[in-house]
């Protein structure tokens, strides 16, 4: 009886010793040790006998007062540890293991021994603890990827993250809230077979706002895992955004021009076009939409006769490259005549990044009233001189207008009329030349570049060649004057030579 008193003695004894042995040494006080909170975390420890739970710290109860099996100690450390075994026996299998928390901007870790048929867990925290060999701070690697300035994390055939880097923890922080559980992927899910190691465009949406971020996602196969990178672009999206809204712009007020508009970029294709270009040139939308060549956009124009038929095709390309050469000079400038009897005044004009602009416009009303205005100005002319007597029109501001044949051949010829017109100081002067001295030319020149006393009056002049000559001044509209000379000489030399010319 006494030997198995003194053996059961010898037993609580080596039990009270073994879990002495297997608590950590110093245990420091706390009254918060929650996992998922950032605050500090102290050691705590759990003593598994396979699956069941047989012995913990007392720190542990706060908290942990339910983890009575290993699943439901696994469950509370999911979030913040979700490389937590799933079993006991994987830390028989694998012997000691250390797993990291998947908020890698706090140094936490659970620690799982294998201690003679028994389970130690233990939650540390390595804050200002020598760093251990799987955990070494001046690995470059390791460095590399908690320390990129862009997003990186590791997701599980499970579709949940492993492990992410600070980056990724920070903006799962921005997006989802502070309490954003890191096992959760903030980027969207794709298919069955994910579009592996090329980029793609993704956004995300952010907590509480209705902003958007934009990142280029990739992803790489590593095991049954993908560990995925993401690089910010939304410095260049809100760039294309602008560039986009820009553009729309300058369609709207594109759009209510009547010139059409065509512009080709760097690579000689369509790139921008209004509807006035539709209407001007009768392209189909279709064709234009599909941002023909430059020289298929020329060539549909030959093909519907919106541009002068050249002589043959040989010199039609010739001339299209000396149009396209000239247009990136900014030199090119042209008047159409189509054969509807359209006449449009084509321009080309360079723009940045090697694109160029070609402007039509349809200056058929213009071109009409210039003909119409010199057909009766040619008529005038010709009522003009069938007159007898020489006449001169000034303008305003004393300049020569008009002059009819009678007046060439009573006074002469003047060669600079219509390109640098004579003033009324300068033809008295012709007239002096061949007449006598006389204060009639004097009289003439006030008149023309007077404005007030504006009566029509009349005076003789004598030819140094003898005879004399009837002038006649009589003022016109806007200040005009007009001047008429009269000889009976004059009007039979004039009757006889349209004679001749009859």
């Amino acid at each position: 009886m006494i030997d198995w008193v003194i053996l059961a003695a010898i037993s609580v004894v080596s039990a009270s010793f073994a879990t002495r042995w297997l608590w950590p040494r110093q245990q420091p006080k706390a009254s918060d040790y929650g996992l998922s909170s950032p605050g500090p975390l102290y050691d705590v420890v759990f003593l598994f006998d396979g699956d069941r739970l047989i012995s913990h710290s007392d720190i542990a109860l706060a908290g942990y007062e339910h983890v009575s099996t290993w699943g439901d100690l696994r469950r509370l450390l999911q979030r913040d540890f979700p490389t937590f075994p799933e079993a006991p026996d994987i830390v028989r299998s694998e012997g000691n293991l250390a797993v990291p928390a998947i908020d890698c901007t706090l140094e936490r870790e659970v620690l799982c021994e294998w201690i003679d048929g028994i389970i130690r867990v233990q939650l540390r925290d390595l804050t200002g603890t020598t760093p251990v060999k799987h955990r070494d701070p001046s690995d470059p690697i390791r460095l590399a990827m908690e320390q990129a300035p862009y997003p990186v994390w590791l997701v599980d055939n499970a579709k949940k993250v492993r492990w992410c880097n600070a980056a990724y923890v920070t903006l799962a922080r921005k997006v989802a809230g502070p309490d954003a559980d890191l096992t959760s992927p903030i980027f969207p899910a794709f298919g069955d077979e994910p579009p592996l190691g090329r980029k793609t465009r993704v956004s995300i949406p952010v907590k509480d706002s209705t902003a958007k971020l934009w990142f280029d996602l990739t992803r790489v196969i590593r095991d049954q895992d993908q560990l995925c990178y993401a690089v910010d672009i939304n410095a260049i999206v809100e760039a294309e955004t602008a560039q986009r809204k820009f553009v729309q712009t300058m369609t709207k007020t594109f759009a209510q021009l009547s010139i059409g508009l065509a512009i080709f970029d760097r690579n000689r294709q369509l790139a921008l076009f209004n509807p006035a270009l539709i209407d001007l040139t009768t392209l189909p939308p279709d064709f234009l939409s599909l941002r023909p060549s430059l020289s298929s956009f020329f060539d549909r124009l030959r093909d519907q006769h919106m541009m002068p038929e050249p002589k043959n095709y040989r010199s039609w390309r010739r001339q299209m490259n000396d149009l396209l050469e000239a247009a990136q000079d900014g030199n090119y400038q042209e008047t159409w005549s189509l054969p509807s009897g359209s006449v449009y005044s084509v321009s080309g004009r360079p723009h940045p990044d090697g694109a160029v602009a070609f402007l039509f416009e349809d200056i058929t009303a213009e071109i009409t009233l210039t003909r119409r205005f010199r057909s009766e100005m040619d008529l005038m002319q010709s009522i003009l001189d069938k007159l007898a007597d020489a006449i001169a029109v000034f303008t305003d501001d004393g300049s020569l207008a008009f002059t009819n044949y009678a007046y060439h051949m009573m006074w002469g010829d003047c060669d600079e009329v219509g390109f640098e017109p004579l003033t009324v100081l300068e033809i008295t002067r012709q007239w002096q030349d061949r007449c006598t001295a006389t204060p009639l030319l004097g009289e003439i020149r006030d008149f023309v570049t007077g404005r007030e006393n504006r009566a029509e009056w009349s005076g003789e002049l004598a030819l140094k060649t003898g005879g004399t000559v009837t002038c006649t001044v009589s003022p016109m509209q806007n200040g005009a004057t007009i001047v008429r000379f009269a000889t009976e000489s004059a009007a039979a030399e004039i009757a006889r030579m349209h004679k001749i010319s009859a």
